[in-house]
């Protein structure tokens, strides 16, 4: 079971934070976008399990285009809609990997076990990375009107990014205290702008809290499922 999961949470991640362009987010409500977007669900999980004939698949294709469904239809567009909708989706995933465990083991790439812990590292590392800039987004985004942005444009984006990639990094090689650097070195950087602009300061230290709990969170949710799955022994294969 654990196996699928990995499997199938990998595709999951590909499908919805990757695949899924910006085109398809904005224009799900058509049906051109809304079934793109299932097709794209539906051939990540087959590539990712090895299996391009099982019914399982479909099902999942089709509870994950339901939740889809009802999310527009609740035209939540605020953080809670969006991790209500994640979690919904990984119920899912649990799910059908609790009611057909033998996916994995009987697909295609069975007998490379090393892809799994790959598939679990790359999964861990967008969920930090992409996913994490959708949900510290939607929580900054009532304030955003509010604070002065003179940087450069995207220059907070890719801060997040390149911090939240960094923290995910550093737990998963088993050094945590950098993670306190980090926080230390944010710091040192806004210091300026804390003591000039209030409202600045808190907006950030607000979103560089979430991110970086974020991206703990995702980062220690991806090593304890390392720890169940094979090791990663590439160069012995």
């Amino acid at each position: 079971m654990i196996e699928t999961f990995a499997a199938l949470l990998f595709a999951h991640v590909i499908a919805d934070f990757v695949l899924q362009t910006n085109w398809i987010a904005q224009n799900k409500a058509r049906p051109l976008a809304f079934l793109l977007h299932g097709l794209l669900v539906l051939i990540a999980a087959q590539a990712a399990t090895g299996h391009w004939d099982a019914p399982a698949l479909l099902i999942l294709t089709g509870l994950h285009l339901a939740i889809d469904a009802g999310k527009l239809a609740s035209k939540s567009k605020g953080l809670a809609g969006y991790l209500w909708d994640q979690a919904a989706h990984l119920v899912t995933l649990v799910a059908v990997a609790w009611l057909w465990p033998d996916l994995w083991s009987s697909g295609l790439w069975a007998g490379a076990s090393w892809l799994l812990p790959l598939m679990t590292v790359l999964a861990g590392a967008v969920l930090s990375v992409r996913a994490g800039e959708f949900a510290v987004g939607l929580l900054m985004r009532p304030h955003a009107m509010r604070v002065r942005n003179n940087g450069l444009r995207n220059g907070g984006r890719l801060i997040g990014q390149l911090e939240r990639g960094m923290i995910y990094a550093l737990i998963l090689l088993n050094q945590p205290l950098g993670v306190g650097f980090l926080v230390a070195a944010k710091s040192i950087l806004r210091f300026g702008t804390a003591t000039r602009d209030q409202r600045t300061a808190e907006y950030v230290i607000i979103g560089t809290l979430a991110s970086f709990l974020w991206a703990i969170l995702v980062a220690y949710g991806s090593a304890k499922l390392l720890s169940v799955l094979p090791p990663l022994e590439i160069g012995a294969q």
